[in-house]
Order: structure tokens, then C-alpha cells, then sequence
């Protein structure tokens, strides 16, 4: 690890710089107001500026974003995995030395990646809040969204202890639980819980659009299990689309095996074999039940 160059703001004297006051930000600018010295909100359209001032979550909104970032304590970037991508490039380096970058991106490893090329001056951290709604925007944003949800951070080989330390005060300002994950290892297991069950419900709606060309009628029979199934399936295509080819490697090793395990439900559907089904069900039944309890505990 380098040395930093000078003593970390607190929090409470920090001001704060949200790149994009989308849903992510926006909550984030709700709950962070009033902790921290000022919260700065960063847009891109001039028509966002008033109603992001009229919303309230942030103190001052700006279209200047290298302004913002060279005057921010702490500097978080909420926008689409490729749009971070670029902004690490070209807003990074304007960090000034005592400044910390931070992002809430879905994936990790190329985000980590560009952090890493960053100049020595700049302390950065890749973060993940795993939260959201299926809903983007302002108007989507919310006090409390991040309240109780797990909050993966993927520290650099440079990230030090007191820049490490003022993350944790903000999740924990946030009300948020700190999870500690390499970049990879990040993207490896959110395929699996986030990325493969959006395709997953986007090939079901699709199946069911299919079903419906034939006989429209499916819809209105359509109930809690399809709505449940399915509520993925109406997310931003344009952030999804970011999140799939900047993860490509890992969704496809969980399509790859998650078709394999449905190639078994079809087989043993096939032969009518109801032991067979059992056996592979009810272990399955038994862990969404484990997993349930533990979050209700939780």
C-alpha cells in the first residue's frame, strides 16, 4: 500500500460529490444530507438541475462535473458500468490528493481494473450496494433504499486503512452492512444472483409473449407466481445490457450451468420420473426456505 498524503476528512466535514442522481445516487444523496458537510449532485441535462434541487437530495446540483470532482471529499459515481468505466478515466485524475473515488457499479473486475490505472494520488474503491428497484431514475429514488442491504466493497492493493475506514462510516451512515470481495469473486456470485435471473425471467416473459400470440388469454391468468418470476424482467434494458457484457465471462458459466441442472428437470419430467424429480426439488425447496429464514433473521 502507498502512503496517503494527508489525514482523511470525517464524514460529518466531508463534502460529498454524487456523479448521477439516478436512483442509486439520488438515495444515496437522501441519506448522506446532514451527516456530511454538503452533498453535491452532478447531472447531465439542465433540465434535471431544478428537479433534482426540488427532490432534495443534494444540497447544490451542477452540470460541471471536473468542478465538482476537484472539490469533493469523498466522490461517488452512480452510472451504468460502461458510463463509470469512462468517468474513472476522464474524471479520476481530478481528484485532489486528500480525495477518495468510490463507485456503485453492478460489476467489478473491469471497474477495479481502470481504478487501478488511475494516478498514485487518487484513493479509490470499488463498491457495490446490492439493492434497486426495477425502476431508474429520480423519481425512483428514495430515503432509506440502501437501509439493511449488503454493501460490497473491492478495496485496491493501494487502498489504505483510513480511506478503507471513512467507507464504513458512510455504509454505516447509510445503514448498510459492509462485505468485503475481490472484483472477481464479486462478479462470479452476482451472476448467479442478480445478472442470470434477470435472463432468466426475460426468456420467461418472452416464452410467455410467445404463448400469448396464439392465445392472448394467458395474461389475464397470469398471477403472484408470474408476477413474482418475472418482476426482473421489467429493469432498465440499457443498464442491464452495461452489467451483462462487462460480466460476459461469469453470466455465461452460470447460463452454462443453470441449463444443465433444467437438462436434468427435463429429463426425468420426460421419463415421468417422479423420485428423480423429487430428489432434485426438494433439496431446492429446502434451501430457498434456509435462505428466506436467514434474511428475515437478518
Amino acid at each position: 500500500m502507498t502512503s496517503h498524503p494527508s489525514p482523511i476528512t470525517p464524514l460529518s466535514q466531508a463534502t460529498v460529490v454524487i456523479v448521477g442522481l439516478g436512483l442509486m445516487g439520488a438515495s444515496l444523496g437522501y441519506d448522506l444530507r446532514g451527516r456530511c458537510r454538503r452533498v453535491i449532485g452532478v447531472v447531465r441535462r439542465p433540465e434535471a438541475l431544478d428537479a433534482a434541487l426540488a427532490a432534495g437530495c443534494a444540497d447544490e446540483v451542477t452540470l460541471d462535473a471536473a468542478a465538482a470532482v476537484a472539490a469533493g471529499d469523498l466522490v461517488v459515481l452512480a452510472a451504468p458500468v460502461r458510463t463509470l468505466l469512462r468517468q474513472i478515466t476522464g474524471l479520476g485524475p481530478l481528484l485532489r490528493p486528500d480525495g477518495i473515488l468510490i463507485d456503485m457499479g453492478s460489476t467489478k473486475a473491469a471497474i477495479c481494473q481502470a481504478m487501478e490505472a488511475l494516478p498514485a494520488h487518487v484513493q479509490a474503491i470499488g463498491g457495490h450496494p446490492m439493492c434497486g428497484k426495477e425502476k431508474s431514475g429520480l423519481e425512483a429514488a428514495e430515503p432509506g433504499l440502501f437501509r439493511g442491504c449488503t454493501f460490497v466493497l473491492c478495496p485496491l492493493p493501494r487502498t489504505t486503512p483510513a480511506t478503507l475506514a471513512l467507507i464504513h462510516e458512510m455504509i454505516d451512515c447509510i445503514a448498510a452492512r459492509p462485505l468485503v470481495l475481490e472484483p472477481e469473486r464479486h462478479d462470479r456470485l452476482v451472476a448467479a444472483i442478480s445478472h442470470l435471473p434477470y435472463l432468466n425471467a426475460a426468456g420467461l416473459v418472452a416464452h410467455v409473449m410467445a404463448v400469448a400470440e396464439t392465445d392472448p388469454t394467458v395474461w389475464e391468468v397470469a398471477a403472484s407466481g408470474f408476477r413474482d418470476s418475472s418482476r426482473v424482467a421489467a429493469s432498465d434494458v440499457t443498464m442491464l445490457l452495461d452489467i451483462l457484457l462487462t460480466n460476459r465471462t461469469a453470466v455465461l458459466a452460470a447460463m452454462a450451468d443453470y441449463e444443465s441442472r433444467m437438462d436434468l428437470f427435463r429429463q426425468a419430467l420426460a421419463q415421468e420420473d417422479e423420485a428423480a424429480l423429487r430428489a432434485l426439488l426438494e433439496p431446492v425447496a429446502a434451501a430457498r426456505r434456509e435462505w428466506q429464514q436467514l434474511k428475515v433473521k437478518g
